[in-house]
Order: C-alpha cells, then structure tokens, then sequence
C-alpha cells in the first residue's frame, strides 16, 4: 500500500490517509478482507505519530470501509456498493461544483458548461 504524504496540502495528514486508503478500496486495488498495515507501522512508514493514523484509522472504520478485530488488525470491510456508489457521487459533486466556480468566474453560460460536459463525457 502506497500513501502519499503531503505537509504542503491544505488537508490534514488524517485525512490524506483515508482519502488515499477509500480511493485503493473503490477502484479495487485492496479487496475485502485484505489487511492493512497495523496503526504503529504504518506511522512508522510515513513518519507520523501514531495518533494520526488511529484517527485516521476510526474515521475509514465509521464509514464503513474498514473493519478493526481487537488483537489482529484492520481489514477492508465487505463491499457495499451502495456506500462506494455515496462516497464516488460526493467526489464527483466535489468537482463540478470546483468546476461551476471555475465556469462562472469566466462568464461560461449554463448551456456552454453543458455542452463542455456533454462532450468531455463521450
């Protein structure tokens, strides 16, 4: 598993960590049941404090993409497409909102960014 650490992003360390580790469970690169590192190594491995990587940790397992057995790890939660589906839309809404701002700040009409996006999704 192979997570990126960024001290420049605006986002917190937590964060990055669960962002990366959500997106390697969607697009199918950790698979239920498939372990994951322990909190001290992989604390160790990014050079962060323990504490980060439990919080991150508790959030991924609250949203219900890892599940946490006392006295053997965290393991990637059965799939449940109906959450992957939740988290892709959030994403996806994320960016064409960034988009829209982008769009109005140039003076793009409704109909323009519609028919940008009509073409960029063929």
């Amino acid at each position: 598993m192979n997570i990126i650490i960024s001290n420049a992003s605006d986002k917190p360390i937590y964060e990055q960590i669960t962002t990366q580790i959500k997106a390697l469970i969607m697009n199918g690169q950790l698979s239920e049941g498939d372990a994951l590192p322990s909190m001290r190594l992989l604390a160790k491995e990014l050079r962060i404090s323990v504490i980060t990587t439990k919080r991150a940790y508790e959030e991924l397992e609250r949203d219900g993409f890892i599940e946490t057995v006392p006295g053997k790890g965290s393991f990637v939660a059965g799939e449940n497409r109906e959450l992957l589906r939740e988290e892709q839309l959030r994403i996806t809404e994320q960016y064409l909102s960034k988009a829209i701002e982008s769009a109005r700040a140039c003076s793009l009409s409704l109909a323009q960014l519609q028919e940008m996006l009509a073409l960029l999704y063929e």
